[in-house]
C-alpha cells in the first residue's frame, strides 16, 4: 500500500528530509573539529584522522544492519535509537583524550547513530510508501535536505568553534541531533506489504537473505558498489581534510567552513536535478556523467591559483555533483530489485561508499604526515573518479517508462 494523498506524501518527504538535514550536518562537519581536537589532545592529525575514518566506515556499515531492521519492524524505532547514539557519542567526545576514546565516541557511537537516520533508512521508508512516479523526486528532495544541513551547519559550527570553543559547538550538535526523534513520527509503523520485483520477475515470498544473495551475484549491482566506493573516498577526504588544505594555502579557517557550506548549497540544486533527470533518462548515464565531471573539476582546481575564491568556485562546482549520485543509485537498486528490501540493499551500497570513505579520510591523514600536503590524494581522486565513470556503463538498465517521463 502506498501514500496517495499529496498532503500525506509531502509530510513524509519533509520529515525524512529534515531528519537527514540534522544527521548529515553532524557527520559532514566533523572535519572542522580535527584541528581543535589535535590541539586539545595532542594525538596528531594521523591518529585523529584514523578515528574519523573508522566513523566513516561505521556510518556505512550500520546502514544495511539498521536497514534490515527497518524493513522488518519499521523506521521510527531505528531513527530514535540513532538519535540517542548520535547525541551520546557527540556529547561524550569532549571528555575523552585518547585515540581509543575517540574511536568509541566519533568512530562508533555517533557514526552509527548518524547511519540509523541516513539515506538507506529514509529513502527506503519513503519509497515503500509512495507511488512509483514520486520515488525519484522524493529521493532527490530528501537528499537535498542533507545538503541543506551542510550548508546551514558548516558555517554555524565554525562560528561556534571560533566564538565559544569547540566543546560548546560539539555539545550543541549533540543537542540538535535529538530533534530527529519527534521528526520520526510520520515514519511510524511497519513498512507496507509489497511484492519484490527484480529484472521483471515477481515474487511475493522472496526472503531478505535470498534477495541479498541474488543481488551480490548481479553484475549491475556490483558495478554500483564500485562506483559508490569512489564517491565515498573523495567525499570523506574532503569533509575531513578540506580545512587542512585551506590552512596549507595560508587562508583562514572561515574559508573552509564557507566552502563546505557552498558544497551543501549547490548540492541542493544538484540533488533536485538528479531526482528529476532520473525520471527521464537512464540513471547509469547520470552516474557516469557525474563521476566524470568530478575528475574534470578536481583537475581544474589543481591548476588554479589557491585563493579564497578558488575554493569557493571549486566548492560550488563540486557541490552540484556532491551527493547527486544518491538518487540515481537508490533508483537503480529499486529498479533492479524492487522496493521491499530497498533499505537493506541500498544500505549495502552505502557500506561500499563508506569503505571508500574510510580510506579517503585515513589516507588523507597519512599523506599529510608523509608528504606535508595532499597532492597524491588529489591525483588518486581523479583516477578513481574516471574509473567510476566507466564502471557504471555496463549496468543493465531499461529506458524509463513513458509514464515516468510524463510525470
Amino acid at each position: 500500500m502506498t501514500t496517495t494523498t499529496p498532503r500525506a506524501a509531502w509530510t513524509l518527504i519533509l520529515a525524512a528530509s529534515a531528519i537527514l538535514m540534522i544527521t548529515m550536518a553532524a557527520r559532514l562537519t566533523t572535519g572542522l573539529f580535527l584541528s581543535p581536537l589535535n590541539t586539545a589532545t595532542g594525538l596528531g592529525v594521523a591518529s585523529i584522522s584514523f578515528a574519523m575514518a573508522v566513523g566513516q566506515f561505521m556510518w556505512g556499515a550500520s546502514q544495511p544492519v539498521f536497514g534490515a531492521v527497518a524493513d522488518k519492524y519499521g523506521s521510527m524505532p531505528v531513527i530514535v535509537l540513532g538519535a540517542v547514539l548520535l547525541a551520546g557519542g557527540l556529547a561524550a567526545t569532549p571528555f575523552v583524550s585518547t585515540q581509543w576514546g575517540l574511536l568509541v565516541t566519533l568512530g562508533i557511537l555517533s557514526a552509527s547513530g548518524a547511519g540509523a537516520g541516513s539515506f538507506s533508512i529514509l529513502i527506503g521508508a519513503t519509497a515503500q510508501r509512495l507511488p512509483a512516479e514520486r520515488r525519484a523526486f522524493a529521493s532527490g528532495f530528501i537528499n537535498a535536505g542533507g545538503s541543506f544541513g551542510q550548508f546551514v551547519f558548516a558555517p554555524l559550527v565554525q562560528f561556534l568553534i571560533a566564538t565559544t570553543g569547540w566543546i560548546t559547538a560539539m555539545l550543541a550538535l549533540a543537542a540538535t541531533s535529538l530533534f530527529t526523534i519527534p521528526l520520526a513520527w510520520p515514519l511510524r509503523g511497519k513498512p507496507p506489504a509489497q511484492s519484490v520485483v527484480g529484472h521483471g520477475a515477481l515474487s511475493s515470498d522472496l526472503t531478505l537473505g535470498r534477495q541479498v544473495r541474488d543481488a551480490m551475484r548481479d553484475r549491475s549491482y556490483l558495478c554500483l558498489h564500485a562506483g559508490f566506493f569512489t564517491c565515498g573516498f573523495h567525499i570523506a577526504f574532503l569533509v575531513t581534510h578540506l580545512p587542512g588544505e585551506v590552512a596549507l594555502c595560508g587562508l583562514p579557517a572561515g574559508v573552509s567552513a564557507t566552502a563546505l557550506g557552498l558544497i551543501g548549497l549547490f548540492n541542493i540544486a544538484g540533488s533536485l536535478a538528479a531526482g528529476a533527470l532520473a525520471q527521464r533518462y537512464r540513471m547509469k548515464w547520470l552516474l557516469a556523467f557525474t563521476y566524470g565531471s568530478r575528475a574534470v573539476i578536481i583537475a581544474a582546481y589543481l591548476l588554479a591559483p589557491k585563493s579564497a575564491w578558488t575554493f569557493y568556485v571549486f566548492a560550488a562546482a563540486l557541490g552540484f555533483t556532491w551527493l547527486a549520485t544518491v538518487p540515481p543509485t537508490a533508483g537503480l537498486v529499486g529498479k533492479l530489485f524492487g522496493m521491499r528490501y530497498l533499505a537493506t540493499l541500498f544500505g549495502l551500497t552505502l557500506l561500499s561508499h563508506q569503505i571508500g570513505g574510510f580510506f579517503g579520510a585515513w589516507l588523507g591523514g597519512l599523506a599529510f604526515v608523509k608528504f606535508g600536503d595532499y597532492s597524491w590524494m588529489w591525483y588518486a581522486d581523479i583516477a578513481l573518479a574516471l574509473a567510476a565513470a566507466f564502471v557504471n556503463l555496463p549496468i543493465r538498465e531499461a529506458k524509463p517508462a513513458p509514464a515516468a517521463v510524463a510525470a
